[in-house]
């Protein structure tokens, strides 16, 4: 069901790499809820993905840019305002890459170029894409940004590695950027911390269906969806949440605020049994 909470609306989409990819869905909800939107990827990840596909569902263009690049963005918010004729109301960054991961190297084993590569794209990337927006002078007030996270930005989870780093960077950034953005821009920069999602991105980790698993036995209302996930950033991009900003939200099924669970506390006990 379409309410057109985004009619009207100009908007950036970064990491739409396939249909299982949270950007991917928040697209396809932006444009049903009437949003007008430019889609970017890094060229090796649009080598890998589908993006056309999506750029003709919701009649969008693409402008491949590397959210590394001060340069790249800064021509990517340009083309971004000359396409969607005017400046924007919205962006979503759901960018993560962590080589020590896609390489195997545990956290206590770091190799640190791999490191400082991700942290540049995972969360750098965030700040150099809200500085680009800013000096450009190029979001609408009440404009609203997004970036995704995840819980292990607060939490231990082992095998999430150096990623948990940085998503806890991530959501400095968005608040301490999101307090000049609010006080001088009236721009709301929140975080969406989403339960664990199968995403090709996601699965790279290592124990990833256990984590999954998990937190589904875990959680209250069990996990959040990439739908879900996407739904909830298009009220996030609304008008309907003009005043929330700094916030790094939990979009987990309850999972943040459960000590133990029924369920986990049964098939721990059934382990114990067993021995």
């Amino acid at each position: 069901m379409s309410y057109n909470l985004l009619k009207g609306k100009r908007g950036i989409i970064f990491g739409a790499l396939d249909e299982n990819s949270i950007a991917w869905k928040t697209a396809e909800k932006a444009h049903e809820e009437g949003a007008e939107f430019v889609l970017t990827n890094a060229p090796i990840a649009m080598r890998m993905g589908n993006l056309k596909s999506l750029a003709e569902k919701t009649g969008s263009e693409i402008i491949p840019a590397d959210a590394t690049s001060t340069e790249d963005l800064e021509n990517l918010v340009e083309k971004s305002m000359e396409i969607l004729g005017g400046k924007i109301d919205f962006v979503l960054h759901s960018i993560g890459m962590s080589v020590n991961v896609r390489k195997g190297k545990h956290y206590t084993d770091q190799n640190y170029d791999w490191t400082a590569k991700g942290w540049d794209v995972s969360a750098v990337s965030f700040h150099k894409v809200m500085q680009s927006l800013y000096k450009k002078d190029a979001m609408n007030e009440w404009g609203s940004i997004v970036a995704l996270s995840y819980m292990a930005a607060q939490r231990v989870f082992p095998d999430y590695n150096d990623m948990a780093d940085n998503k806890a960077y991530l959501e400095s950034i968005a608040r301490s950027f999101g307090y000049f953005f609010g006080k001088e821009k009236k721009v709301r920069v929140n975080t969406i911390s989403q339960s664990p999602t199968p995403t090709t991105a996601g699965q790279g980790v290592k124990g990833f269906d256990g984590f999954i698993a998990y937190a589904d036995k875990m959680s209250a209302l069990g996990n959040a969806s990439a739908q879900d996930c996407a739904d909830y950033t298009i009220s996030l991009f609304s008008d309907l949440t003009k005043k929330v900003t700094l916030q790094n939200l939990f979009h987990d099924g309850g999972f943040s605020n459960v000590g133990v669970s029924q369920e986990v506390m049964e098939a721990f006990l059934k382990g114990l049994d067993e021995k």
